[in-house]
C-alpha cells in the first residue's frame, strides 16, 4: 500500500465524519424552534409567582388576587369561624380529600390540613367553584357561613369543603406559603 492510498483513505473519513456533524448541526438548528415553542411564553413564566400582601386583611375579612388567570381566596379566618370548621365531622362531607397541594395528596379533609398555619387563621383556596367553573360569593355566604356558588346552589363551609350542592370537590389549595409575617407567595 502506497502513501497516497493511506492518505486517500483518511480524507475519505474526514468527509464522512464532516458531513455527518454538519448534518447533526442542521438538524438541531432546524428542530429546536419546534420544541422551543412548547416553553411558556414569557409572560406566563413571569406569573408563575406573585407575592401578596396581607398586611391589610383584618380578621373576619377576605381578599382575592388574580393568579394564573383564575381568582384565588386568601381569607383571615375568625376564632369563630376556625371552630365551626374543626367541629364538622368527616362523615358529614361529600369530598373527604383534603385536595391541598402544599400537603400532599390523599390527606383527609380536616381543617387542619387545609389550612395555611397551625393555629388556622389563614385559608388560601382557588376561588373557582368545582362544579362548572364558576366564582362562588364569599363574606360567609350559603348555609355553611364560608362560599356560595349561586349558579348551580353549591355551598362551601368555613374551610372551603363543599357541603351541599352539586360540586364534586372542595375547593383546592394552590401552592402557598408565607415568606414573611404579611407576605404570602403564590406559585
Amino acid at each position: 500500500m502506497s502513501h497516497a492510498e493511506d492518505h486517500e483513505g483518511t480524507r475519505r473519513d474526514f468527509l464522512y465524519y464532516a458531513t455527518a456533524g454538519a448534518g447533526a448541526v442542521t438538524a438541531g438548528a432546524a428542530i429546536w424552534p419546534l420544541v422551543n415553542q412548547m416553553n411558556p411564553s414569557a409572560d406566563v413564566q413571569a406569573l408563575s409567582s406573585i407575592l401578596v400582601d396581607v398586611s391589610g386583611v383584618e380578621s373576619g375579612t377576605q381578599i382575592s388576587v388574580k393568579f394564573l388567570g383564575k381568582p384565588v381566596f386568601i381569607r383571615r379566618r375568625t376564632e369563630e369561624e376556625i371552630a365551626q370548621a374543626r367541629a364538622v365531622e368527616m362523615d358529614d362531607l361529600p369530598d373527604r380529600f383534603a385536595r391541598n397541594t402544599n400537603k400532599g395528596e390523599g390527606l383527609p379533609a380536616t381543617d387542619e390540613n387545609r389550612s395555611m398555619d397551625e393555629a388556622g387563621e389563614w385559608l388560601v383556596m382557588w376561588g373557582v367553584c368545582t362544579h362548572l367553573g364558576c366564582v362562588p360569593l364569599g363574606n360567609n355566604s350559603g348555609d355553611f357561613n364560608g362560599w356560595f356558588c349561586p349558579c348551580h346552589g353549591s355551598h362551601y363551609d368555613t374551610a372551603g369543603r363543599i357541603r351541599k350542592g352539586p360540586a364534586p370537590e372542595n375547593l383546592p389549595v394552590p401552592v402557598a406559603e408565607f415568606t414573611d409575617e404579611t407576605t404570602i407567595k403564590l406559585g
